[in-house]
């Protein structure tokens, strides 16, 4: 047993309002410089929708992830290591800049400078990478809040398989929010895709990064990340990706975008798991059973045998002691709320999702029960196939195993806060305690921000300059020049 630690995240999609604060301040600290302007580390898409960029989930048109090969193993689904060194120079699956969005900008100075005239002056959109005049078509959102007609929608992956018949009905339409960043994968597809090995993952906390020195911008990696959330910087000739805020995580503190969420849905938290079982878990034959196979990769910090010998291979005090408070442990491993975003594309996701419920019912039907103002499963706006066949590779029963917790738990405190029921009843099918659903309701409705964030300090042997390690966040000019300030006060 080879036990790692990794800093993890469960964003709960109940309570995302769609604001794009965690997409708006993640793109004014990291992706603010020339070559990345079409670039979201952080974005947040309306399902269902084609997503960003433009149909982001297909893999049969982008070719990422792993697939299930002979004997017990997984390959990529871009092929060998041969057949993309034949693609370096002429990439089939690579998305294009329209996939995306051309990045635009306004002449803003026809507004200011413009004489007085009888009709309003109007700054019209041109092109960040050409400079020309142009019609803006698309965006990292454009779907926003069921933006546009259906048509555009049902091309989401997510869809297949469902009667969608009538879907663009009022009655029947239904959507969702789904923040996106990189997923740190424990079996990260663009990291085996890189030609010139730039791509590596952090051994003290399980960061996905890019070595800038030796990234030579074959973009791969671009093509193997089924999520997408590796980039393409255009000036730069290099590929970029969401770094996971690491000078904040050393720190002790949250990432940005977890820290400026509005609706407090972001967790981070310390998960150990058990590097050798990785291998033989990613090719677990059942697509639907590989969220269970991720679940027995992870151990719990709790078992004395386990802590002992975690600190004894190296992992520290602080971490074992963080992994024992990890918000991510419990909503994933005890209480199974979480799910990682398509387990079928076996990358074993370190990002995990709560499923959303439908909104409360707000019709009082006198023929029921007195709890008629909690919706049930059964009568939600949103398809549990949908949600299902985006977290749990088409699995609805364990979809509606965690939702059903989620009723619960809104029903025992409906319970005890409006009728006054001292001890409501737990449903002992659902297989948590009182006590873990009065904890669930701490971390899930007050959302404390010592619950959200269990982010250890990280610890070195050596002596290092901590403030000189706060500056290595930032990316260097194409003239070589490096940045004068960075967002973490480095000089």
């Amino acid at each position: 047993m080879k036990i790692k630690a990794q800093i993890a995240m469960v964003m709960n999609l109940d309570k995302c309002i769609g604001c794009h604060t965690c997409s708006v301040t993640c793109k004014n600290v990291w992706t603010s410089r020339e070559g990345v302007e079409y670039v979201w580390f952080n974005n947040v898409e309306a399902k269902p929708g084609p997503g960003y960029p433009i149909d982001w989930e297909d893999q049969k048109r982008y070719k990422g992830g792993w697939k299930l090969a002979k004997k017990g193993k997984v390959d990529l689904v871009q092929g060998s290591r041969f057949k993309i060194l034949t693609d370096l120079f002429a990439n089939p699956y690579l998305p294009s800049i329209n996939r995306y969005y051309e990045p635009f900008t306004f002449n803003l100075s026809v507004l200011r400078d413009s004489k007085q005239c009888k009709t309003v002056p109007t700054a019209r959109p041109y092109s960040l990478i050409t400079g020309k005049l142009m019609d803006i078509k698309y965006g990292p959102n454009w779907e926003d809040d069921l933006g546009g007609p259906f048509k555009n929608r049902k091309s989401d992956p997510n869809l297949q398989d469902m009667d969608q018949k009538g879907m663009e009905e009022f009655e029947r339409s239904f959507m969702y929010y789904l923040p996106r960043i990189c997923e740190h994968c424990l079996h990260p597809a663009c990291l085996a895709a890189c030609p010139s090995g730039a791509i590596y993952k952090r051994e003290k906390d399980g960061i996905v990064l890019i070595d800038q020195d030796k990234c030579r911008g074959w973009r791969e990696c671009v093509s193997a990340c089924p999520f997408k959330k590796t980039y393409f910087n255009w000036r730069r000739q290099r590929s970029e990706k969401c770094i996971f805020c690491f000078p904040l995580i050393e720190s002790g503190l949250p990432t940005t975008c977890s820290h400026s969420c509005v609706g407090r849905i972001r967790y981070l938290g310390v998960m150990l798991y058990d590097e050798d079982k990785i291998a033989t878990s990613v090719a677990t034959e059942n697509p639907q059973d590989l969220y269970e196979a991720q679940l027995e990769v992870f151990l719990n910090p709790n078992d004395p045998q386990v802590y002992a010998e975690a600190l004894n291979q190296g992992i520290t005090y602080e971490y074992l002691e963080a992994a024992k408070q990890s918000p991510v442990y419990k909503m994933t491993k005890e209480w199974k709320l979480a799910f990682p975003l398509h387990p079928e594309f076996r990358t074993f996701p370190m990002v995990w999702y709560i499923p959303p419920l439908s909104p409360v019912l707000q019709e009082i039907n006198k023929a029921e029960s007195s709890d008629v103002y909690v919706a049930n499963v059964a009568d939600m706006r949103i398809p549990i196939k949908y949600i299902a066949n985006m977290l749990t590779a088409g699995n609805e029963k364990l979809v509606v195993e965690a939702l059903e917790k989620l009723i619960a738990l809104r029903r025992r405190k409906r319970q005890q806060t409006v009728e006054g029921v001292d001890n409501p009843d737990v449903p002992q099918e659902l297989g948590l305690t009182a006590e873990q659903y009065e904890e669930m309701y701490r971390y899930l409705a007050i959302a404390n921000y010592e619950d959200r964030f269990v982010v250890p300090t990280t610890s070195y042997k050596d002596d290092k300059d901590m403030f000189a390690l706060r500056s290595e966040g930032g990316y260097e000019y194409p003239d070589g020049n490096p940045n004068e300030w960075n967002a973490f006060g480095g000089l």
